[in-house]
């Protein structure tokens, strides 16, 4: 991006290093992804409504609604009009309070199992040869970001910042990650679900106040995840098609397209080990490491870099092989 100011997004990466193919390439895998980290949310809202609230449920027009497909159905409403706002910047202030929320989840967390009785005493196995697939594809969800990384760099007004804002956030999610890993599995063990809001007392106040904060997070991060699809479809629409109401409607209906996914895959844990072993891995790792290889010419020339590069390439292909194989197999499982 340094070499050519055109270069704005991903894409355009991809396009600079393997011509329009490759900018279709990153485009599906890009827009695939984030269609799925947005059904995700759905899920993860619905499994903590459903929680708090076990025997809530609808009828409509004579068809009752379990409570689960309710709790999906009714924060798709809430979540809809932050679809249809035009104003990046609201969004950028709305998901902003997504950040302090994880933090609150974190304390939250801790407290109830320091002082509400749940405590630190669980143990298991440590190691499970069996699920290091599963692992390594949640892992990898975990560090997704990167499809967004060019545009973050864009918009920064000092761009030569953009490193330490990126080291920073490294440090700082790890730290998140790892620490809940770990209470997560002192204080449940082996018996801890997908979503460990799911295994909390919900009788106590730090329980209640995770799920609440739990909740509220996806919603402030929904629509950052949409919006960029509902532009790439309007790109590829006539002009008449960009207008407002085109725009309300392609909102609208990937909103529904999501809810119907989501009451068709209600395995929150898999869906997001699929989306780490398939989209994620190959986004984030395999990709970029092409690209920089094509664009700066280093596989043209045999040495250290090249090495280290085509080593990461060949074990990203591997979980992305055994990754997407094992979640498929506990997805069909399911059913």
């Amino acid at each position: 991006m340094d070499l050519d100011s055109n270069i704005r997004t991903y894409p355009d990466i991809g396009e600079r290093a393997f011509g329009k193919k490759g900018r279709i390439l990153v485009s599906v895998l890009m827009y695939t992804e984030l269609y799925l980290v947005s059904t995700g949310f759905l899920i993860l809202e619905g499994d903590n409504l459903q929680n708090l609230f076990p025997n809530m449920g609808i009828e409509v027009a004579g068809f009752e609604i379990g409570g689960r497909q309710s709790s999906v159905i009714i924060v798709a409403l809430i979540i809809l009009p932050t679809v249809w706002l035009d104003d990046m910047s609201i969004l950028s202030y709305i998901s902003a309070s997504g950040v302090i929320a994880s933090a609150i989840v974190l304390i939250s967390i801790f407290w109830t199992g320091a002082f509400d009785g749940v405590g630190f005493k669980e143990k298991g196995t440590l190691v499970n040869w069996h699920g290091i697939p599963t692992a390594v594809s949640l892992y990898a969800f975990c560090y997704c970001a990167h499809p967004v990384f060019p545009t973050l760099y864009t918009s920064m007004k000092n761009k030569h910042q953009f490193s330490n804002v990126m080291i920073l956030c490294f440090i700082l999610c790890s730290f998140s990650y790892a620490s809940m890993a770990v209470m997560g599995y002192l204080m449940f063990g082996p018996s801890v679900q997908s979503q460990i809001t799911l295994n909390l007392p919900t009788e106590k106040l730090s329980s209640r106040l995770t799920i609440y904060t739990t909740l509220v997070s996806p919603i402030t991060k929904y629509a950052l995840m949409i919006i960029p699809i509902v532009n790439a479809t309007k790109s590829w629409l006539p002009m008449n098609g960009k207008k407002r109401p085109f725009s309300l409607f392609i909102g609208t209906a990937l909103v529904i397209s999501n809810v119907i996914v989501a009451l068709s895959l209600p395995f929150f844990g898999d869906l997001m080990s699929l989306v780490g072993a398939f989209l994620s891995m190959t986004a984030s790792i395999i990709l970029p490491s092409l690209c920089y290889m094509k664009i700066s010419g280093t596989y043209q020339r045999f040495g250290f870099e090249m090495v280290v590069l085509w080593t990461i390439v060949l074990l990203g292909v591997a979980v992305v092989i055994l990754g997407t194989y094992t979640s498929l197999l506990e997805i069909i499982r399911h059913f």
